[in-house]
């Protein structure tokens, strides 16, 4: 059963939508302020996010953008605000679909089957990506580098894969910290550099001639461009 979670702050149209999922067979969790629910983000797996915009502490869209740095987890934003220009804004931030307040409760429902057929999809279709002589088979957790198997910790390989699922993006160490070890980014980064020094190690001993991760100054880190 796939479970959904829902960051509205109105408890009255929380327990509405919560009641409307259930009812079509997904499981349900609730959050109603902005940091909770970016804390349920980094805790557990969701398949799915119904997201209201004004919440308190943190607003959607400032939770939009931070999940957008390591995840593709399909997003609804549901808002009272119905202008077009708000709707673009936040679709470019990284929003899958957008419902404007007051909804049909039978429109949400189909618009989360939809979306989720669509992430399904994407899915299956790219589970395996390519990265120079680099191989990442999402669905076996493998790696191979210039055709040899590359063997890896739970965080090394969960490191490179956000790195290869998102071939440019610019990493932060907070961004990585968060993502793999699931814990609040504290300023300490000798964890995500161990672990960085440590894939480059190995990526070197399979492959001497290539370089795979660069260090952004200031930034984080990335692939290197090809």
């Amino acid at each position: 059963m796939e479970t959904i979670l829902i960051i509205e702050d109105q408890e009255d149209v929380n327990l509405m939508l919560a009641e409307a999922l259930t009812g079509a067979g997904y499981a349900v969790k609730s959050s109603y302020t902005g940091m909770d629910g970016l804390e349920e983000i980094r805790s557990h797996k969701y398949a799915l996010i119904l997201l209201d915009i004004m919440l308190p502490f943190k607003n959607g869209d400032e939770l939009l953008k931070e999940l957008r740095a390591y995840s593709d987890i399909p997003v609804i934003v549901i808002s009272a605000k119905g202008m077009i220009g708000t709707k673009i804004e936040l679709l470019k931030l990284g929003a899958d679909d957008y419902i404007t307040k007051p909804f049909d409760l039978g429109e949400v429902v189909a618009r989360v089957e939809s979306n989720l057929r669509r992430s399904h999809k994407q899915r299956q279709e790219t589970r395996i990506f390519r990265y120079k002589d680099l191989v990442l088979d999402a669905g076996s957790k493998h790696v191979t580098v210039n055709q040899r198997l590359m063997e890896l910790t739970a965080k090394e390989y969960r490191i490179l894969e956000l790195l290869v699922m998102h071939g440019g993006k610019v990493f932060t160490k907070a961004n990585l910290y968060e993502s793999v070890w699931m814990d609040e980014y504290l300023g300490d980064d000798n964890s995500v550099k161990t672990h960085i020094s440590n894939l480059r190690n190995k990526l070197r001993r399979l492959n001497p001639q290539e370089e795979y991760i660069e260090t952004v100054w200031g930034l984080g880190y990335r692939l290197y461009k090809m």
